[in-house]
C-alpha cells in the first residue's frame, strides 16, 4: 500500500487524485483548524466537529510534513486495529479470522485507506464493539468518539443487549458526546457549520441511485455529471426524486432495524457485532453517496464479526470482500469510464452495488433469524453483563 501511495501519479492509480485529498484539502482545513476555527461556508466541510481533531493530529509529529505525518498515524491506527482484533481472537470462543480478514482485506483498496481518515474512524467502532464484553461504558464512549468524527460509529450501539447493558452504554455515549462537544465549542469557532452543508447534496455516481441514473443515461436520459460537494454527482431531471427515494429507503432501513431490536428474543456473543454490520450495510446501500473508502468501514465491521464463532455474518464478509475488490477497479483504475457512463463503468457499478445490496439483505435476514428464540433452550429473564460468557442468550420480554 505504501509503494502504491508513492506511485500515486501513475495513470492507472488516478494520476495523483487519491493522495491529493490529503495534500490539498486536509492540509487546507488543518491550517484553519490550527487557527482555532472550523471551515465556515465551505460546502466540502460536511463532517462533525470530531473530524477536526483527527485532521489536527499530524501536528503530533512536527518533524514530518503534514502528508507524511498523516500516513504514519494512519498506519499506526491500522496496526492498532489489527492488534485488538488479534487479541480478541485469542480469547475462548473466539477466532483469529477477524484479524486475518482485516489484514488481507484492507489492501484490496490499494492505497486509498492511507489517504483518507476512515481507518481512524473505523478504529473507534472496532474498539467500541470489542470492549462491550468487558466494559459497557468504554463501549459507549468509543462509539460516541467515532460518531463525533463521522456519525456512523454510533450504529455500533444498535445491537447492545436490552436492559442494563444498553442503558450504561448509551448513557456513556451521551455523556461523552455532550462533554466533548462542549469542549470543542469552547476551543473552536464555527464547530457546527457542517450542519448547513448536507442538505444540498445530490446523487453521487457511485451510489445505488447513481447506478440507476447511469443506465437511464444510456437509455437516453438527458442528465449529466458535475463535481460538487466533494463528489461527482448527477445533475438533471428526476435527480431530486432519486435522492428523495434514497432518503426514504434510509428511513425504511432504520425502521427495520428498530423492528428487529423490538422483536429479537435471543442474543448471542456475536449479536452486537452482527447488528452493527447489518446496520452500516443498510445505511451505506441506501445512502446518496457510496465512496470507495466506505468499504474500510465494512471490512472493519466484518472483521469484528469474524472474531466470534457465533457470528451469522460469514457469507456477508465474503460479499463485502468481493465488493471491496470491485470498488478498487472502479476507482481509481477506470473512474473516467464511470464518470462518462461508459458500459464498462456501468457494469462495474452494477456489480459493486449489487454485491453491497446482496450483502445488506443477507446480513439483515441472518440477523433477524438469529433473534428468534430456540424452542429447545430454556429462556433466561436476566441478560448477562458479559455476552462472551454465555454463548446463547434468550429473552422473553422488554
Amino acid at each position: 500500500m505504501l509503494w502504491l501511495l508513492a506511485h500515486d501519479q501513475d495513470r492507472l492509480l488516478g494520476s495523483g487524485g487519491v493522495a491529493s485529498e490529503v495534500w490539498n484539502l486536509y492540509f487546507h482545513w488543518y491550517g484553519l483548524l490550527a487557527q482555532g476555527a472550523f471551515p465556515s461556508g465551505d460546502h466540502l466541510w460536511q463532517y462533525p466537529p470530531g473530524a477536526g481533531v483527527v485532521l489536527l493530529s499530524p501536528a503530533l509529529l512536527p518533524n514530518l510534513t503534514y502528508f507524511q505525518a498523516f500516513v504514519v498515524l494512519t498506519l499506526l491506527t491500522d496496526a492498532v486495529i489489527a492488534f485488538v482484533l488479534a487479541r480478541a481472537g485469542t480469547r475462548p470462543g473466539r477466532s483469529l479470522r477477524g484479524a486475518g480478514l482485516w489484514i488481507a482485506g484492507l489492501p484490496l483498496l490499494l492505497h486509498i485507506p492511507l489517504a483518507r481518515y476512515d481507518v481512524q474512524v473505523t478504529a473507534f467502532a472496532v474498539i467500541s464493539l470489542l470492549a462491550l464484553s468487558r466494559s459497557t461504558r468504554v463501549c459507549g464512549a468509543f462509539a460516541a468518539l467515532g460518531a463525533l468524527v463521522k456519525v456512523w460509529p454510533a450504529l455500533a450501539l444498535i445491537g447492545t443487549p436490552r436492559g442494563r447493558t444498553t442503558r450504561e452504554a448509551w448513557t456513556a455515549a451521551a455523556v461523552t458526546s455532550v462533554t466533548l462537544l462542549a469542549l470543542i465549542a469552547a476551543l473552536f469557532r464555527n464547530p457546527f457549520d457542517f450542519l448547513r452543508q448536507q442538505g444540498g447534496r445530490g446523487v453521487q455516481i457511485e451510489s445505488l441511485g447513481g447506478t440507476v441514473l447511469m443506465f437511464a443515461r444510456r437509455a437516453g436520459w438527458p442528465g449529466h455529471t458535475r463535481y460538487q460537494y466533494g463528489a461527482v454527482e448527477f445533475v438533471g431531471p428526476h435527480v431530486r426524486a432519486v435522492a428523495a427515494c434514497s432518503l426514504l429507503l434510509t428511513g425504511v432501513a432504520f425502521g427495520l432495524l428498530l423492528l428487529w431490536r423490538l422483536r429479537a428474543r435471543r442474543w448471542t456473543a456475536a449479536t452486537p457485532y452482527d447488528a452493527a454490520l447489518a446496520a452500516v450495510l443498510l445505511f451505506t446501500v441506501t445512502s446518496r453517496v457510496i465512496s470507495p473508502q466506505y468499504m474500510v468501514w465494512l471490512v472493519g465491521l466484518a472483521a469484528v464479526c469474524l472474531t466470534s464463532r457465533h457470528t451469522t455474518q460469514r457469507p456477508v464478509a465474503l460479499l463485502v470482500l468481493a465488493a471491496t475488490a470491485v470498488s478498487t477497479v472502479e476507482y481509481p483504475a477506470v473512474y473516467g469510464e464511470v464518470i462518462n457512463g461508459a458500459w464498462v463503468g456501468c457494469l462495474l457499478m452494477l456489480v459493486r452495488n449489487g454485491l453491497l445490496a446482496a450483502a445488506a439483505v443477507v446480513s439483515f435476514v441472518r440477523l433477524w433469524r438469529s433473534g428468534r428464540p430456540l424452542v429447545d433452550r430454556p429462556q433466561l429473564d436476566t441478560p448477562s453483563r458479559n455476552p462472551d460468557r454465555i454463548p446463547v442468550l434468550s429473552r422473553t420480554g422488554g
